[in-house]
């Protein structure tokens, strides 16, 4: 699964269908006619993770002003999904791909550090795909912690 090869602006997003938190389909392709701003991590209700989460969640008004859906992506089974939300209030799309099929698509999982390891895991990641299903921009080995105020930075918005 690391031989992926990384998305970059100007590739088409591979298309998908995942199940939400509630268990129901969701296909990225829906959203078609809206920007959105994809983002894979490792585990729900990990520091890091809930950090992640929370930020985009506390944005997600003024992305979505700005035109931008959000969804997170993580191995997580729906109703560990579902727990996550009503833990911390989320208010983002997340979905599960236990299989890791479209983290792979994405390169998105694949050989990583960890604690000065090498292992095979999910690569924290974020894209922003356009309303016509293009990648604008590929973010790999993103930080947790600032991350969301940096694609902020990146997208010219403001705050």
């Amino acid at each position: 699964m690391s031989d992926a090869v990384r998305l970059s602006p100007g590739d088409t997003a591979p298309d998908f269908t995942l199940s939400n938190d509630t268990g129901a389909e969701f296909t990225l392709s829906s959203l078609r006619g809206h920007p959105v701003i994809l983002y894979f991590y490792p585990a729900a209700m990990t520091p890091g993770c809930t950090t992640q989460a929370c930020d985009f969640t506390e944005s997600l008004e003024s992305l979505r002003a700005a035109g931008h859906e959000v969804v997170g992506i993580s191995p997580d089974r729906p109703a560990t999904l579902a727990t996550f939300r009503e833990r911390d209030s989320l208010t983002i799309t997340l979905l599960s791909d236990p299989d890791r099929q479209v983290m792979a698509a994405y390169a998105a999982f694949g050989e990583k550090l960890l604690y000065g390891k090498v292992v095979q895991g999910v690569i924290r990641s974020t894209f922003v795909i356009d309303a016509d299903g293009t990648v604008t921009l590929a973010q790999y080995n993103v930080k947790a912690t600032g991350h969301v105020a940096k694609l902020r930075r990146d997208l010219g918005l403001a705050g």
